[in-house]
């Protein structure tokens, strides 16, 4: 089952909060059989460039099988949110050609529900302890509260939220990579003090080298995590040998897909670091592969974030379901949804 045919489109709605809209390349990969695979991923193009775009990377995937996902990531095909797109879209064409979700394709259901965790958006502590109380009613056990690098107030704001939910729901606080050291020892300190029982301090500094979180992993109690600095399997190898964290956080757009998050799972489990998964907001594809791999993939145990609920519209046939903060896996071929051209062509950037 050969590649015949490449199409892009940049899709863009809104949120039902304040923030920005959700803007996503998608990929559409069409085989000589007529069958075809969907991938999409955030990446920075203009509406203008995309013809060109697909002009200069269909010759280098025409007539290539479908199934050759590894052959297609040693080739140099662009940055890694489109690598993670291209090979999306390989792996939803493999799970139709063989009438199977990818989660069987991964080794098979090890969980149908995925739970979930939510970041929370306010102008000030007060509403976003107002948004954290609306969705630990909904269920949505595992909130991430985002820094603002000053350590009084982003303090007030765990303190405010966590007093919202009580032990309903476990707290994160992303670090956005805000603080130097000094403060961020601070920060860490306080939390110990006041803010008891936070999951993990995620990104807390203004610096990706890893021997700088290690040494403030040395002086503190709090769990801290790894994000942004997570680009390949090497440098969640990085933050094993070094001792850095007790979390790593996965983007799949910038690990460049599916298997390369699988070898970074693979490296951090046997590192005895927690993985978990996250993501630019996504209009539905890439939730649903989100969940393939998560529901196949056991180390993927803990709540995984996910934007999805935020969507005023998303472009699938049928919306992918939320209940009480977890996410059914979808079980149709490939990444298990259908997706709807008429919304495609509704929500195109031109």
């Amino acid at each position: 089952m050969e590649i015949s045919d490449l199409e892009f489109s940049l899709v863009e709605t809104r949120r039902v909060d304040t923030q920005q809209p959700v803007r996503s390349v998608l990929v559409r990969l069409t085989t000589d059989s007529g069958m075809e695979g969907w991938g999409e991923a955030a990446i920075g193009w203009r509406a203008g460039e995309l013809a060109a775009r697909r002009d200069a990377l269909l010759p280098l995937l025409a007539g290539r099988n479908v199934f050759d996902i590894e052959e297609l990531h040693a080739e140099s095909l662009g940055s890694a949110p489109l690598r993670c797109a291209l090979e999306m879209a390989c792996w939803d064409l493999a799970g139709r050609a063989t009438g199977q979700p990818l989660y069987h394709l991964f080794g098979g259901g090890y969980r149908r529900r995925i739970p979930l965790a939510v970041r929370l958006f306010g102008d000030t502590p007060e509403r976003t302890a107002r948004v954290a109380r609306e969705l630990a009613d909904q269920g949505f056990h595992c909130q991430i509260v985002t820094a603002c690098g000053k350590v009084q107030d982003d303090l007030q704001a765990l303190r405010a939220v966590g007093e919202a939910v009580g032990d309903r729901a476990e707290l994160r606080l992303d670090g956005a990579g805000l603080y130097d050291g000094e403060t961020a020892a601070e920060l860490c300190a306080e939390i110990e003090s006041k803010c008891g029982g936070l999951q993990c301090l995620l990104d807390p500094l203004d610096s990706r080298e890893l021997y700088s979180v290690a040494a403030l992993g040395r002086q503190t109690r709090v769990p801290l995590a790894v994000w942004r600095a997570i680009g390949a399997p090497g440098d969640v190898l990085a933050v094993v040998r070094s001792g850095a964290a007790r979390f790593v956080v996965l983007d799949l757009g910038k690990v460049g897909g599916m298997v390369p998050a699988r070898n970074c799972t693979a490296v951090a489990a046997a590192g005895d670091v927690s993985a978990l998964l996250c993501g630019e907001p996504s209009l539905g594809i890439a939730t649903a592969a989100m969940l393939q791999l998560a529901a196949s993939t056991p180390a993927l145990s803990g709540s995984n974030e996910c934007a999805y609920h935020q969507l005023h519209d998303d472009v699938l046939v049928e919306p992918l379901e939320i209940v009480d903060g977890m996410m059914a896996v979808p079980q149709g071929p490939g990444l298990g949804i259908e997706v709807d051209r008429a919304k495609v062509e509704r929500y195109r950037v031109t």
